[in-house]
């Protein structure tokens, strides 16, 4: 069994950035595990700081609102989706480039499932009204489009796909699939063998756009 006045000790030797940054990766893992059980909107930060292990009103201190660690947690997990993304591209260019962000995309949902489910409902949750968390969404998708037009594009130029292909389409239909996918596989996974869906698409949609 481990030792309560231990893992005092040990956090106790922590610099204070040490436990602030522990302390806020267990209120956003907190914050994950509440979103999914009940949604945003009945999520609260005392009940965050609560689970997190800490006094009602340490995310209220630290974050300001609940839109403000909201906005924090999806800006966190799209860091970690770029840094994921990065490790799989690498030097790629063109289709092999989209064909490795399809195959990012499909192990990025199978390793961060919960994070991934909970950042749709605070998506779709924020759909209904105005807000920061929107407006930002939607920059976000303007750049996903945008990485995969560039992808598209870099094999037009190096004769690799076909110029009759219209990028800027393309990409949007790319982005269709990607996040229709997830949409899907959140809501069932046990109706889609995802690793069979994604070959199907590199295999068949992805391929396809080949100068041959």
């Amino acid at each position: 069994m481990s030792d309560p006045q231990a893992s005092t000790r040990g956090t106790a030797r922590m610099t204070q950035a040490e436990r602030t940054a522990l302390s806020d990766q267990r209120m956003f893992d907190a914050a994950i595990e509440l979103i999914n059980e009940r949604g945003t909107q009945k999520t609260t930060l005392k009940e965050i700081g609560e689970r997190a292990g800490y006094s009602r009103g340490l995310a209220n201190y630290r974050f300001g609102s609940k839109d403000g660690l909201m906005m924090e947690l999806f800006e966190r997990f799209d860091g970690a989706w770029k840094s994921h993304l990065e490790d799989y591209i690498g030097d790629a260019r063109g289709l092999e480039a989209l064909k490795q962000a399809a195959c990012a995309l499909r192990d990025f949902l199978k390793k961060e499932s919960n994070y991934m489910r909970a950042m749709y409902l605070l998506w779709y949750e924020c759909l209904g009204h105005d807000s920061e968390m929107r407006r930002t969404l939607a920059q976000h998708h303007d750049v996903y489009r945008a990485d995969a037009r560039r992808w598209i594009e870099q094999g037009m130029e190096a004769g690799t796909v076909s110029p009759k292909i219209d990028a800027a389409q393309t990409a949007t239909h790319y982005c269709a699939f990607v996040f229709g996918i997830v949409y899907q596989w959140l809501v069932n996974a046990e109706a889609l063998d995802l690793d069979a869906v994604f070959d199907s698409y590199i295999d068949n949609t992805i391929d396809n756009l080949a100068n041959h």
